[in-house]
């Protein structure tokens, strides 16, 4: 674990752009309680996290049309929140940095860290913003 005073600026530049901080179990899953969709950022110190991952997601936090709700837990931090958030990534193994959307406490999709090295930041948020448009839109009755 890192000092935390270390931290806050990776913490800060996702909580200035409106995504709540998760430090444990309890609230992810109240979270993820609630219905509707929700988009946990699995954080990190990491280069990656930092030149790509953040900035990707502060500019796809601009699209039309977006999560209902957004978290972030800080993989290596806060580990009890960083293990719930993905236990509910079924299928898929541990990464960090990653973006995940839930619909409804339901895992629809998963932007790990391989995809996120990969790219950079506008083609990261061009993805989480066309994941936004087909996994969040609001559903007319």
């Amino acid at each position: 674990m890192y000092p935390e005073i270390m931290l806050i600026p990776m913490r800060e530049e996702l909580t200035r752009a409106g995504i709540q901080e998760a430090r444990s179990g309890e609230e992810v899953d109240q979270a993820l309680a609630k219905p509707g969709s929700t988009m946990i950022v699995v954080n990190s110190i990491c280069g990656c996290a930092a030149g790509k991952m953040r900035p990707g997601v502060r500019i796809a936090l601009q699209n039309k049309i977006q999560p209902d709700r957004s978290i972030s837990v800080f993989a290596g931090q806060d580990r009890e929140a960083t293990e719930r958030a993905r236990s509910y990534f079924e299928g898929h193994p541990p990464s960090s940095p990653a973006v995940a959307i839930l619909r409804d406490g339901k895992l629809v999709y998963l932007m790990p860290r391989s995809a996120i090295e990969s790219a950079t930041a506008p083609i990261i948020a061009q993805e989480l913003s066309r994941a936004f448009d087909q996994f969040c839109a609001k559903t007319t009755a």
